[in-house]
């Protein structure tokens, strides 16, 4: 029992970079900007975060530096994309190539140099409780942080006016401006804010998962972070499952590392990105909808707007505000 507690447990401390990328990038998309730049955004974000932490030795300023830098990534973005109306998929792409290379070239002093940690954070009496209280209650401040996060934007996209404005724009952006809607301006703060949530989770690996900057520490992870926010049907909760099933790849990946299996070292850490990317391949094959074919209609239902959900209406397209 007590090894698949400490399994679930690391599961939830290594997924919650993954859930403020992955939710950063939905908050971008639902507001129908596509921003590829999370790959490199997180690489620079990472260094950024680190150097600051070990430089200031403070985490909250190193956390606030990550931020900044993510939200000025995405600015750029933002820029090239509404303002200058250039192809998004393009710009967010060269932006995660300079961005990548950058952090290699600032991050050279700070190459495996030892820094500050995040300790764990248990709370009182909740941790007493049997088998949750030590999964869900014996976390650090990131893994608590990432719960509230899932929990809080579901409840603003769905149940909050400007949650409500905000798919307007993602969907029918016209509409939403002749309500009276200032698309563009509603954008830039979304795709800011998105940025900010992406430059968070680059420090929460160099602080709080992978400790320490090297290069290319997190080389790969947005990139699934982007493919994750496809998987979640751009659902902040199906989102979460996603980036929670990755994390449950990589344990698993971690658990047979440490099984004596006669396999080079090397392809433990990278089975995860195959196994996810097929994850992603299955659920959107047909193959899987010959099988709901064979459920009842009822079931079939409900499993195909699990299973299923379209883009948001205008995602990618730009949006002429006159």
């Amino acid at each position: 029992m007590e090894f698949f507690i400490a399994i679930l447990a690391s599961i939830l401390s290594d997924s919650a970079p993954i859930i403020f990328a992955s939710l950063g990038e939905t908050l971008n998309e639902r507001g129908g900007v596509i921003n590829l730049s999370v790959e490199g955004t997180m690489l620079l974000s990472a260094m950024a975060g680190f150097a600051v932490a070990f430089t200031t030795e403070s985490l909250v300023l190193g956390f606030l530096a990550a931020m900044v830098v993510g939200a000025i990534v995405a600015s750029l973005v933002a820029f090239g994309s509404i303002t200058l109306k250039r192809d998004q998929v393009a710009v967010g792409f060269i932006l995660t190539l300079v961005a990548g290379d950058l952090s290699s070239f600032l991050g050279v002093p700070f190459v495996r140099v030892p820094g500050p940690q995040i300790e764990s954070l248990p709370i009182p009496f909740l941790r007493d409780i049997p088998f949750i209280g030590p999964v869900f209650f014996e976390r650090d401040i990131i893994t608590y942080l990432s719960f509230a996060l899932i929990i809080g934007m579901w409840l603003w996209f769905y149940k909050t006016q400007p949650g409500l404005q905000l798919r307007g724009i993602g969907e029918r952006p016209e509409a939403s401006f002749a309500r009276g809607g200032n698309v563009k301006l509603m954008r830039y703060i979304y795709i800011l804010l998105g940025g900010a949530l992406i430059g968070f989770a680059g420090a929460a690996f160099s602080l709080h998962v992978k400790l320490g900057w090297s290069h290319r520490a997190t080389a790969g992870f947005g990139w699934i972070a982007l493919a994750i926010v496809i998987f979640g049907g751009w659902d902040p909760l199906k989102v979460a499952f996603g980036a929670y099933l990755f994390g449950a790849l990589r344990a698993s990946a971690t658990t047979l590392q440490s099984s004596g299996l006669e396999v080079p070292v090397q392809v433990f850490p990278l089975l995860p990105f195959p196994l996810m990317i097929l994850t992603l391949v299955i659920f959107n094959s047909r193959g899987l909808d010959r099988v709901l074919n064979y459920l009842p209609l009822g079931a079939r239902r409900a499993l195909t707007r699990l299973l299923r959900s379209n883009p948001p209406a205008a995602l990618g397209t730009h949006f002429e505000q006159e």
